[in-house]
């Protein structure tokens, strides 16, 4: 049976189900839920529990000996099996399918942590069967249209009333990044009395502004297309006096690797090539992030990209008019894929005039 992870307390307070299946890849959320089925757990008397973290090569013949092994102490146990983003694959189907027939003859809870299920992963024969004896619990990201309320519900966790503009101005200051949140909600509780309710001052002075980013950050950003989250570091950064040109620099690396993975892919080279050919190489982690940036900016593009990016370097250097941190702001909002707020002829100038000066 589907339960969200805000029924979920409510629903083990009723019953203690065999089988609780929690996925998705929020991390507050879905801690949570892991805990929440923990603490069911001990309430109801099963107090051994055992941990199979799934990895590479996992043997999945130790699901089924773990429950067969009988406890000298107890007479139920709580299985947890952590998949994390691992697939299931076909042994592990079978496996799942051939623990889902023990069930009417087990006391143990079976707790299973996975990254999300799509609905093609609902629809198999593991999946059924075990949703029949217990809970599914889909994690999904807060909304932004919600998340305000959300984090007002979430505060009262702590002891703590906030409004609704400073639920709203807790989200924007950590990204909607729940975890973060959740930890600026936990320190405030402990400056403030509980039940203080909070307002928008309370939480411009009390919150760390996370707008306090490195220039990896913005390259992230740009990479991923993100031009309001772009937008903000650059102005966090201007603001917290970091110096232009190493903003620059690290924008102008990304267009160098980017153009560099284009031309390796014109050669027929695959993508994962590609990018193990970068100096440094590019890993696992941020490949993704690289491959949405080269389909959305083609070589032409690129290649604009670096001049203007060659003006803002010739304006660090005094020979060229282009106001620097809007131009910085704007290479950047470029790459992300939105539009800047100069005009064209902001970023005109003679390249001859530098090349005399500077021969000079």
């Amino acid at each position: 049976m589907k339960v969200f992870a805000d029924q979920l307390p409510a629903a083990l307070a009723k019953k203690l189900p065999r089988v609780v299946i929690v996925a998705g890849d929020e991390p507050l959320q879905h801690r949570d839920a892991c805990d929440a089925v923990r603490a069911a757990a001990r309430q109801s008397g099963v107090e051994e529990r055992e941990v199979l973290d799934v990895e590479p090569n996992f043997a999945w013949g130790r699901l089924m000996e773990m429950s067969s092994n009988l406890s000298l102490f107890a007479t139920s146990k709580l299985l947890e099996l952590r998949l994390g983003n691992h697939k299931l694959g076909q042994e592990g189907s079978k496996a799942l399918a051939q623990y889902a027939e023990t069930l009417d003859n087990s006391d143990d809870v079976l707790l299973i942590s996975m990254g999300k299920l799509d609905a093609k992963q609902q629809k198999a024969a593991w999946f059924k069967t075990l949703d029949k004896h217990g809970l599914f619990v889909p994690v999904w990201p807060v909304d932004a249209s919600r998340l305000g309320y959300w984090l007002r519900d979430r505060a009262s966790l702590h002891g703590l009333q906030i409004e609704l503009d400073a639920a709203r101005l807790l989200g924007e200051r950590t990204e909607g990044n729940l975890l973060a949140a959740d930890q600026e909600l936990q320190k405030l509780a402990l400056i403030h009395p509980q039940g203080t309710r909070l307002n928008v001052e309370s939480i411009a002075q009390g919150v760390e502004d996370s707008t306090r980013f490195d220039v990896f950050n913005l390259a992230d950003a740009c990479l991923k297309g993100e031009p309001s989250r772009a937008s903000r570091i650059v102005n966090g950064l201007r603001s917290e006096g970091v110096e232009a040109p190493i903003v620059l620099w690290a924008l102008t690396r990304e267009l160098r690797t980017l153009l560099s993975l284009h031309q390796h892919l014109d050669q027929g080279q695959s993508f994962e090539h590609a990018c193990k050919g970068q100096k440094p190489m590019i890993f696992d982690k941020r490949r993704p992030a690289y491959q949405k940036a080269i389909s959305r900016l083609p070589m032409k593009r690129l290649h604009k990209l670096l001049l203007m990016a060659q003006r803002l370097d010739l304006a660090v250097k005094g020979a060229a008019a282009v106001p620097l941190w809007p131009g910085l702001h704007d290479l950047a909002m470029t790459m992300a894929g939105g539009r800047g707020l100069l005009s064209e002829s902001a970023w005109t100038y003679r390249i001859s005039t530098y090349r005399i000066s500077a021969n000079n």
